[in-house]
């Protein structure tokens, strides 16, 4: 999901008092009027870190990449929950008669409306289409018939929220560290040091709700066996093993962080961290196509 693109991670640029006159518009970020860079935000918390040199943000084509992607769930379930196989097979009127139709609808628009935010003079604008698109989706993971809706609609928004922003925001940060390796690479290292304190939270909440989604699923008593014999099972199994990696990986990154050698090598284990991110996010999509277990 693109909601933790690189758009709620871009520092808002503020217009400069000019003495001379109305406020003039600069390519300084973080300085609201009168105030000075260096008091302001993450340029206190790393001072000297060349903010005006931070990398392009990817919000607007991780946006129109998700509108592509709820355009497909919206013919999916403009043909009955089933994949179309031409265009004949395709009914509009389903996506207005049905619940799943309306949260479809509402993601495809949602997208395109932070793309447009994205290249607007308020990308952080973003953010609000994005959380509906989360919304939409936690909804729609969760239909009104199944037990306690809310309660796993609930998680599912904080599970899908912290995970964007985990993996969105590693990969911004790995960009701006790239960026700055060779003219700023210690005000890089500490960009991804506030980083990893942020990650420890989301990745925490993470673990819980998944904990929690788990056993609404499968019964306590019967997860082991379901881990095995269902095809959600085993998908899960897969997702946890990946996410153990992920823990390793950022755990060796920490640790070099903290070093006291180069600690310019945290980009590495960083790296691997986002890629298997990627690989986490996959076999999410595929937990939401496959049958849920059956409480015995």
């Amino acid at each position: 999901m693109p909601w933790g693109s690189p758009t709620s991670l871009r520092w808002p640029r503020w217009p400069r008092a000019s003495p001379s006159g109305p406020p003039s518009r600069s390519r300084t970020p973080c300085t609201p009027p009168g105030a000075s860079p260096s008091r302001c935000g993450p340029r206190r918390r790393v001072p000297g870190a060349p903010l005006d040199r931070a990398p392009r943000g990817w919000a607007a084509y991780a946006a129109w990449a998700g509108c592509a992607a709820a355009l497909g769930l919206a013919t999916i379930v403009a043909n009955g929950n089933l994949v179309p196989q031409r265009l004949a097979d395709l009914d509009i009127g389903r996506l207005y008669d049905s619940r799943d139709g309306w949260l479809a609808l509402l993601e495809v628009n949602a997208f395109i409306a932070a793309a447009l935010c994205a290249r607007s003079r308020r990308p952080s604008a973003a953010a609000l289409p994005l959380a509906a698109v989360i919304f939409a989706e936690a909804l729609r993971a969760h239909p009104p018939v199944e037990d306690s809706a809310l309660v796993g609609s609930g998680l599912t928004l904080v599970h899908l929220t912290c995970g964007a922003l985990w993996a969105g925001g590693l990969l911004y940060v790995l960009r701006m560290l790239r960026r700055w390796r060779t003219t700023s690479p210690e005000e890089g290292v500490a960009v991804l040091g506030l980083y990893a304190r942020v990650a420890a939270v989301l990745f925490a909440a993470i673990t819980v709700t998944g904990c929690f989604s788990t056993l609404r699923r499968m019964p306590p008593g019967t997860v082991m066996d379901q881990l095995t014999e269902t095809a959600y099972g085993r998908t899960l199994l897969a997702k946890v093993l990946v996410v153990a990696v992920v823990a390793v990986l950022a755990l060796l990154a920490r640790r070099r962080l903290r070093g006291t050698g180069d600690r310019l090598r945290a980009y590495v284990p960083a790296r691997g961290e986002v890629a298997a991110l990627g690989v986490v996010v996959v076999l999410s999509a595929l937990l939401t196509s496959v049958p849920v277990p059956i409480r015995w």
